[in-house]
């Protein structure tokens, strides 16, 4: 069990409660005449959380540095929830996300969108856009009135 979360340790940060799923998942897909029992992946998360192996912090930075082109807060935000990071790590984050969004919006429209809206139909569409990457309507009236 322990080499299977140094595996996925290896390729990316965990967040602990994406790890135990994991690890779980694997424990109850094993015969029941394995040994592994559900606590004990407990006392393996919390000896790699001691010996900085595993790391919310270092999870929610990772996956908040890796989604920042491309997202938006809420939807950041929403995957930092998902994946188990608690609130105070992510309350941390969030100045951080705030700051860079409206920088982050422009590009993402600028890459998708290659002319301003031409219509009201248009803007819509570019707006509903925006709004499924994660911006709030605040950033995105900003980017599509620069714009303008």
């Amino acid at each position: 069990m322990r080499a299977r979360a140094l595996q996925c340790l290896a390729r990316r940060e965990y967040s602990r409660a994406e790890l135990h799923a994991k690890l779980i998942r694997h424990v109850q897909e094993v015969d029941d005449q394995s040994q592994i029992a559900p606590e004990n992946i407990n006392a393996l998360l919390d000896d790699l959380t001691v010996r900085g192996w595993l790391s919310d912090e270092r999870a929610a930075t990772q996956l908040v540095h890796h989604k920042r082109r491309r997202f938006g807060t809420q939807r950041i935000t929403h995957e930092l929830r998902q994946k188990g990071i608690s609130e105070e790590l992510i309350n941390a984050a969030l100045p951080a996300l705030k700051q860079s969004e409206l920088e982050a919006a422009r590009d993402v429209w600028q890459r998708r969108f290659l002319s301003i809206p031409k219509d009201t139909k248009d803007k819509a569409k570019q707006m509903r856009f925006l709004q499924s990457r994660g911006f709030s309507l605040e950033i995105i009236h900003k980017v599509l009135k620069k714009i303008d």
